[in-house]
């Protein structure tokens, strides 16, 4: 695993896999990063389905209403709701979509992020300056790769458990 150099700016994914480090950037994004430690906090994103996954693109993942595996999972609905919480505005930078960076998924709305994400496969710079990226992976990119395929993938995977490292005995 990586060294964490700021665990409360730290999220730990654990996948079928094995575990998966982001390091958040709130200097960059600090309401987006402010609503995934929430969400992380709240246990929200506990056993919630990567909904959209796309070879060579990336793994979208966060509906926390309707892709919880282990509630009122909604396959059909999976991938068109958010969480209590009001919409973030777009907090855009000059940071690239690379490989392993992690966007806010959103409508057509600039504004209208809430708790769905993605993380990069590779590199995609033609969705940079239009979606916000917060965060990026730093350990466990390989375990993101095996994320099962699909839009919405049969049988989905899904993020076990999502913690911010500061809570993490």
């Amino acid at each position: 695993m990586a060294e964490i150099k700021d665990p409360e700016n730290t999220i730990i994914l654990t996948l079928k896999d094995g575990e998966v480090v982001i390091e958040l950037l709130p200097d960059v994004a600090p309401k987006h990063v402010g609503r995934m430690k929430q969400l992380a906090r709240d246990k929200a994103y506990d056993n919630v389905a990567f909904h959209r996954v796309i070879e060579g693109f990336m793994a979208q993942t966060g509906d926390v209403e309707h892709a919880n595996m282990e509630k009122d999972y909604n396959p059909r609905r999976s991938g068109t709701g958010g969480s209590q919480y009001d919409d973030l505005p777009a907090e855009f930078s000059k940071l690239p979509h690379d490989r392993g960076t992690i966007g806010a998924a959103r409508s057509a709305n600039p504004d209208s992020a809430n708790s769905q994400f993605f993380i990069n496969f590779k590199d995609n710079h033609f969705l940079n300056g239009q979606y916000t990226v917060y965060g990026r992976v730093i350990s466990g990119m390989e375990h993101v790769d095996k994320i099962t395929r699909g839009e919405p993938p049969v049988t989905p995977d899904r993020m076990i458990t999502v913690r911010v490292a500061a809570d993490v005995a």
